[in-house]
Formats: structure tokens, C-alpha cells, sequence
């Protein structure tokens, strides 16, 4: 096939394993981060990395951006010097940032003016699966638009759904982050007050990674977990965003989800306990050691 021109614009953990990834299989890519350490260290990867923005999207038809949160993909795209701003004519932008629907809006709109093509993009699935292409590709925006870049989203993953417009798609991730959050959290409490019960934890899980209690979150990340890996694959930190991004969306719509603010208020508290640069299965260590204290006492 003949090369797509790609920029990825933030080359965090999931940025970089995306530019690899479509590196691999075939595509031009360059990448760029606004800190030189990442773009040194990505460059150290085999990547092709340019010291500035304007150099990183000159002649890309497609560019890619992987940012931490609203505000800076408000900045990067809309702010002076920023893609809406930089992007040759034409081009179409995607983000794959998990951010709250009106900061996707926001730079869409932006866009317009200058005739640039946008899509929301957000993915489900860590580094690893970016870096293997098994994502699964969340689509908000125009048929048309979607359906030009599909050579580049099946790169991504072998998974894409469309949504509905442009922002919708922020929407079904941050569902869908809330519900594996909340899976999670019940099962590291139940899990820790089955090993506190005396059942061995490996056959603990054996048992209930293939009962009527399991969920995705619970079969990927504890084996890691029992093993005392807690390596950030998706931090504890960007789990609390996600769930109080959630939370925002239902007081926009003036509605109540009780569960989910319990939830977040969890994640909250291992927060304060130390737990925020860890992946998000540490909630396990927070609820061995609470009721491993409280049984003790």
C-alpha cells in the first residue's frame, strides 16, 4: 500500500506504543512531545521524532494526538501554535485522548474554520494492545470522514464502532471506563476479604476468573497484581479522572448515579494513601492492608 503520512502528537506510554505500532505495519510516521526526555527517549525507539510541532505535521494527512487530559487538548489544538493552527490544509485530526465530550466539541469546532477533518477516537485497552494493534476504536464523527481514515483506525485495532458524532464517542469511553472501574473495585474489596478469610489467593482466583463474578478488568489485571506488580499499565491517578469526568457528565444532565460517586470517592481515597502512580489494580494492596488491620484487631 502506499504510505500514509502520520504524525502522533503526544508520545506518553499509549502514544508512542500507537506510532510503533503503525511504524510496523507500514506507515509514515513521525512523532513529537512537547517534553525533550519523551522525545528522546521515543527517538531511542526507532522513531522518527522532530524537535518542533510545525516540523512534526508538515505534509501529514493524518495526525494522531494522545493527551492527558481536557485542558491540554483544549491548548494543543486550539492554543497559538497549536494543530488547528499547524495542520496542513486538509488534513484530518484525530483524538485518541480519553477527555470530557465538550473539550472534543470544542476542538472541532475549532477546526471548521480552517477545513480540517476531525474525529473522536478514544480507544479501549492499554499499551500493550496499542503496541500489538488490538485496541478497540471508539468512532465519533462524519461517515465520510471515518470511512477515508478506516486503512489507519484498523491499524489501531481489528474493533471499530461508530458512535454518532463528534464527542459521542468521548462519552461511550468514559461508560465504559466507569463500569470497569466499578468492576474493579468491587473485586479487589471481595477478593481481599476472600484471602482474609483464609482462601489462598491463587485458588481464589482460579475459581472466580472463570465464575459468574468475573469481568475483563478482574482477568487482566489481577494476575499481574498477585504478583506484585502494580506497574502503571492505566494509572490509579487517570482512573479517578475518568470517574470524576463521569460524574460530571451526569450533573450536566442533572441526574444522580450513586454508585459511580462511590466509586470515584474510593478511588479518591487510595489517592491520599499513595496509590496514584500505580496501575489501578492497587486498589487491591489498599484493601489487603484495611482489612488485613481491621481483622487483626
Amino acid at each position: 500500500m502506499d504510505k500514509l503520512t502520520v504524525a502522533v502528537v503526544g508520545m506518553g506510554q499509549m502514544g508512542s506504543a500507537v506510532a510503533l505500532n503503525l511504524k510496523d505495519k507500514g506507515f509514515d510516521v513521525i512523532g513529537w512531545d512537547i517534553v525533550p526526555a519523551v522525545r528522546k527517549r521515543v527517538a531511542s525507539q526507532g522513531m522518527q521524532v522532530e524537535e518542533t510541532l510545525s516540523d512534526a505535521l508538515k505534509g501529514r494527512t493524518y495526525v494522531l494526538s494522545s493527551l492527558p487530559n481536557g485542558a491540554v487538548v483544549r491548548e494543543s489544538w486550539l492554543g497559538k501554535a497549536g494543530l488547528v493552527e499547524l495542520a496542513d490544509a486538509g488534513a484530518t485530526l484525530i483524538d485518541l485522548s480519553t477527555v470530557e465530550p465538550s473539550a472534543m466539541r470544542e476542538v472541532a469546532n475549532g477546526a471548521k474554520g480552517r477545513g480540517l477533518k476531525v474525529l473522536d477516537c478514544p480507544v479501549s485497552g492499554g499499551p500493550v494492545e496499542a503496541r500489538a494493534g488490538k485496541l478497540i476504536v471508539m468512532v465519533g464523527g462524519e461517515t465520510t470522514v471515518m470511512e477515508q481514515a478506516l486503512p489507519l483506525l484498523e491499524a489501531l485495532g481489528p474493533t471499530i464502532r461508530h458512535t454518532g458524532d463528534v464527542g459521542s464517542a468521548k462519552v461511550v469511553k468514559l461508560i465504559n471506563n466507569t463500569m470497569a472501574m466499578g468492576n474493579l473495585l468491587v473485586a479487589c474489596e471481595a477478593f481481599s476479604l476472600g484471602e482474609a478469610l483464609g482462601v489462598d489467593s491463587a485458588t481464589l482466583f482460579d475459581v472466580l476468573s472463570e465464575s459468574g463474578g468475573r469481568s475483563m478488568t478482574f482477568t487482566k489485571r489481577f494476575p499481574l497484581a498477585l504478583k506484585g506488580d502494580f506497574e502503571p499499565r492505566f494509572k490509579l491517578a487517570l482512573a479517578e479522572k475518568d470517574l470524576a469526568l463521569g460524574l460530571s457528565m451526569a450533573k450536566d444532565l442533572g441526574v444522580q448515579v450513586p454508585t459511580a460517586t462511590l466509586a470515584r470517592d474510593m478511588f479518591g481515597q487510595a489517592l491520599e494513601e499513595g496509590y496514584g502512580e500505580k496501575d489501578a489494580v492497587a486498589l487491591l494492596a489498599m484493601y489487603r492492608n484495611r482489612i488485613g488491620q481491621q481483622a487483626g484487631k
